[in-house]
């Protein structure tokens, strides 16, 4: 894409000052600058973080993003602030557990081959599990949901065994010691997201024990994302899973 602009320019199908609007395509709002261009560089849309952001703020960011793109993803929205934004924009979706605003132009089912495993080890991470599954389902991926499947009880999570195994990727939701991205990561041949989260008791340090347990895994083919990034694990997958669909 890059070459192809300089190209245009050099031989004088495209002017200097085309160029340079195209390469600084975002809208100024004056509190944010919309990253328009986010999408033909990246794949996907620019991503609102709604922490910190007053409901107006994401009321306009979300009409700019809606004018050019077929979905928008805000995450860490709170419940009152959903209902706010959803009085204006009637048309967004908010689920509660994942704490994800989204708008998709068209409910259609995906186009990508497979799909991305989202594995909680219990029912106290699930809240981080689900952040990470609708953010792949509304970048276009299907999600298999697999909960309360963690450590302690390892009959519970041979049970989906062959389910896991056919994912295209996995991500691993888990807090305590963290230890169940290391399980997976020895029964697949596929990428495996880890996700730490921040539920446990004293000497989980919030989420720092099962971060250094999955930095420090034995088992290969395991990335790990920071404490409660669910919304990181999710992206990473559906990244991974959209590279599938080019043969890469």
């Amino acid at each position: 894409m890059l070459e192809n602009i300089l190209n245009q320019v050099k031989n004088g199908e495209l002017s200097v000052d085309e160029a340079k609007e195209y390469f600084a395509a975002f809208e100024d709002l004056g509190f944010a600058k919309v990253d328009h261009h986010r999408k033909k560089r990246q794949g996907f849309p620019e991503i609102v973080y709604g922490e910190g952001k007053t409901s107006e703020h994401i009321i306009s960011i979300v009409q700019s993003l809606r004018a050019q793109n077929n979905q928008v993803l805000v995450t860490r929205v709170t419940e009152d602030k959903a209902k706010e934004v959803q009085n204006v924009l009637p048309e967004l979706i908010y689920n509660d557990v994942a704490r994800i605003l989204y708008w998709k132009k068209q409910e259609t089912p995906s186009n990508l081959p497979g799909y991305i495993a989202v594995i909680a080890a219990g029912t106290s991470d699930i809240r981080v599990a689900e952040e990470a599954a609708v953010t792949a389902e509304v970048l276009g991926s299907s999600v298999h949901r697999i909960y309360d499947v963690g450590v302690a009880g390892i009959h519970r999570l041979l049970h989906h065994a062959e389910e896991i195994q056919n994912a295209v990727v996995s991500v691993v939701v888990a807090g305590m010691e963290g230890a169940l991205p290391s399980v997976v990561g020895g029964l697949v041949a596929h990428p495996v997201i880890a996700v730490p989260t921040s539920i446990g008791y004293g000497a989980n340090f919030n989420g720092l024990s099962a971060l250094l347990t999955m930095l420090n895994s034995c088992a290969s083919g395991i990335s790990v994302v920071n404490i409660d990034n669910g919304f990181g694990g999710g992206y990473n997958a559906a990244l991974i899973h959209k590279l599938i669909q080019k043969g890469l």
